[in-house]
């Protein structure tokens, strides 16, 4: 029978030192989704997407990427698991010292016996992917945030992965750019068939383009859903984090004495 889940997160338990990170989590991604992962900074979102890179193991329970068990892998398994994983890195993450046509033929280079003329045309059709085949020859330090993170994506998808992984990909974009890089996301989605999973805090544009969403807080699923019933939830939680409110489930305050206490008030000053 064939399994449409592509990645299967199931009761993983994971902590750096005494510091436990994520809880009992469960998550499931099908092939051909947009799913998104949200939370406040420091909450695991992060470090999710390392186990599922298979750079940490869980402590407990188990992470599966297409029906294997990444932390049960050897090395050359592992390497052959993430030659069809692409990554998205916040702000691109390029080579700097080299132009934005062999940043996205670099991966063809390391991992296929291609010959040059074939690497040629598959950098340059993922480059006309992502609307920057003309930038080809240019530096990254000639592109702006925008364009760079193009780039990343052209990269990303150069060996035709099964899964992408985002991390905080609209992070420091301008209006322009992050409509461009979420419209992106979801149209390479659907025409390449791969699954991607979104890491970020943007939620207005993400709801524009994901499939399903899920809510992190200290290490634990609060709230799952599709963007309808994201956008539809009563959970304080959600409600403070779709709408952008300074003071909820997550408090405005750092826990901290009553501020009468700190001032002396009723008291005798001396």
């Amino acid at each position: 029978m064939h399994n449409d889940n592509l990645v299967e997160i199931e009761d993983v338990e994971f902590g750096y030192g005494d510091r436990p990170v994520l809880k009992g989590f469960n998550l499931t991604a099908r092939r051909g989704q947009v799913v998104a992962i949200m939370g406040s900074s420091g909450c695991g979102k992060t470090t999710l997407l390392r186990l599922i890179g298979g750079q940490l193991k869980p402590g407990q329970g188990r992470v599966r990427v297409a029906g294997q068990s990444v932390g049960e892998l050897g090395q050359a398994g592992l390497y052959r698991l993430r030659r069809k994983m692409g990554m998205l890195f916040q702000f691109g993450a390029l080579f700097t010292d080299i132009s934005v046509f062999d940043n996205v033929a670099f991966q063809l280079r390391e991992h296929t016996d291609l010959p040059e003329y074939a690497i040629r045309d598959l950098v340059l059709m993922k480059l006309h992917a992502v609307g920057l085949r003309g930038a080809a020859q240019l530096m990254p330090s000639e592109l702006s945030g925008g364009m760079a993170r193009r780039v990343a994506l052209a990269r990303a998808i150069a060996l035709d992965p099964m899964l992408v992984m985002y991390d905080e990909p609209f992070a420091g974009l301008d209006p322009i750019s992050l409509g461009v890089t979420g419209n992106l996301i979801r149209r390479l989605t659907d025409t390449l068939g791969l699954t991607s999973l979104v890491v970020t805090h943007d939620v207005q544009e993400s709801l524009k383009i994901v499939d399903y969403i899920y809510f992190v807080s200290e290490g634990v699923i609060v709230a799952e859903g599709t963007a309808a019933e994201i956008r539809a939830s009563d959970l304080p939680y959600v409600h403070q984090f779709v709408h952008g409110e300074a003071d909820g489930p997550v408090p405005f305050h750092y826990p901290a004495a009553p501020y009468a206490d700190d001032l002396r008030l009723g008291r005798q000053r001396v």
